[in-house]
């Protein structure tokens, strides 16, 4: 949905360039330092933190239009109970404010009363939301019409319908919450279990096969210096990819918990792997 809609504005471009600056300048500053793989992350969070941002307003924006639109199609049963017809109805509700949903509702009230087919004007009405819950009801409503239906009834099942679905899920995310907080906290738990496995565990082992095999008169380099040294960076790496797949996967679990979609978690990895790759390689300098 997000992919439908993104445009690349000025403000975009210039996070961009700054991302861009941040990290010419942490290869010429920190290369080779434990900070230079940090400033790297922060240097793309930089460039990409507007296209994150947009997409998590327009997941907002897309929450209070069909909040709002439920309270259109309340609007609109009440009128056409009065005895009026849908378009009517349509034209008379139009003025009222509705939120997010305004610049659809007036577009929607412009092509009625200028000769647009009800079923016609519904369709666009649906398409330039873009959302999901509304072209699914309008869909509903637009082949009510073409079977001669009874358009206030319809209107009134779609309402409780839509209404049904927006109150299971507010339970379901006030009942998951308490299991998207664990979700965090085990996730940080886990970046303390791998930073004292790479900080006190490692060398602890490395240090004791070292004295083993200088007790059992061992070549040193072979069995606590370049090899050593190898398997150090190898467990480094390891423990690095494990927080994030860790992180991916957890922020994906997250989201599809809390708000019944897989999509909904991307806000939710992306969180969980930029924090524990900074923590990781912060702290441990890999």
């Amino acid at each position: 949905m997000y992919l439908e809609i993104i445009k690349i504005r000025m403000k975009h471009i210039l996070f961009i360039i700054l991302g861009i600056l941040l990290l010419i300048a942490n290869f010429y500053f920190f290369w080779e330092t434990r900070w230079f793989k940090p400033l790297v992350v922060v240097s793309f969070v930089i460039a990409g933190i507007q296209f994150l941002l947009d997409f998590l307003n327009e997941n907002k924006r897309q929450k209070e239009i069909e909040v709002k639109f439920l309270e259109f199609v309340r609007t609109l049963v009440e009128t056409v109970r009065s005895g009026v017809s849908v378009p009517k109805g349509i034209l008379q509700i139009s003025d009222e404010d509705y939120g997010a949903l305004n610049p659809y509702v007036k577009k929607l009230s412009n092509q009625i009363e200028w000769g647009f087919p009800l079923q016609e004007a519904l369709k666009v009405f649906a398409h330039d939301t873009n959302n999901r819950v509304i072209k699914k009801s309008i869909s509903i409503v637009t082949e009510a019409e073409k079977s001669g239906g009874n358009l206030d009834k319809v209107l009134e099942s779609v309402s409780n319908s839509i209404f049904m679905i927006k109150k299971m899920k507010e339970e379901r995310r006030a009942s998951v919450y308490s299991q998207m907080v664990q979700g965090y906290i085990i996730f940080f738990v886990f970046i303390i279990i791998m930073l004292v496995l790479q900080i006190y565990l490692m060398p602890k082992i490395s240090s004791i096969s070292l004295d083993v095999g200088s007790g059992l008169g061992q070549n040193l380099v072979g069995a606590g210096g370049v090899g050593n040294t190898i398997s150090q960076d190898l467990m480094g790496n390891i423990f690095t990819w494990l927080v994030v797949i860790q992180g991916l996967f957890a922020g994906l679990m997250i989201g599809k918990f809390s708000e019944g979609e897989l999509k909904s978690g991307i806000k939710h990895s992306l969180i969980l792997i930029i924090i524990g790759y900074l923590i990781i390689s912060t702290v441990k300098g890999v």
